[in-house]
């Protein structure tokens, strides 16, 4: 298998307007232990083709390099290339559906295309249980970061 894809949502009570600048290298740092990535724009400002990188962090074995694929800020939409050399190609999508005013439906799409055998091991073993479980974590870090 060279490709794989989840995709998991949760709700959380917290307005989307609010929440969805969380969902940026920037934002990750507030709410996600151990979160930290390098700056190589020279701004925080997220837009579309901007890249960063990272260490060991979000199914990484390696270094990645991050780069902005789709930004829709008013769409509360997110959209990343997560590029891990030798072993696999990422692409997470996070959009932020609005429910009421206080009440927001997170959906978050994580897709890895394998680059080699490490890769494809990787693939392997990404099951559908870990990644609702990741995701649900996200939904506890951020109501505890948000003290809901």
């Amino acid at each position: 298998m060279n490709r794989i894809a989840h995709t998991a949502d949760f709700r959380i009570k917290y307005p989307a307007d609010k929440l969805f600048p969380l969902f940026s290298a920037e934002g990750e740092k507030l709410w996600v232990p151990g979160w930290d990535y390098e700056n190589i724009m020279g701004t925080t400002e997220l837009r579309e083709n901007y890249v960063f990188l990272t260490t060991n962090h979000d199914h990484a074995a390696t270094s990645a390099i991050w780069i902005v694929k789709n930004y829709q800020p008013e769409d509360y939409l997110v959209e990343f290339y997560k590029v891990e050399p030798e072993e696999k190609v990422g692409f997470i999508k996070v959009h932020c559906t609005s429910l009421s005013e206080s009440d927001t439906k997170v959906e978050v799409t994580y897709e890895y295309i394998a680059l080699s055998e490490k890769g494809k091991a990787f693939i392997k073993d990404f099951t559908t249980e870990d990644y609702t479980a990741f995701i649900g974590e996200w939904g506890e870090l951020l109501s505890s970061y948000l003290k809901l």
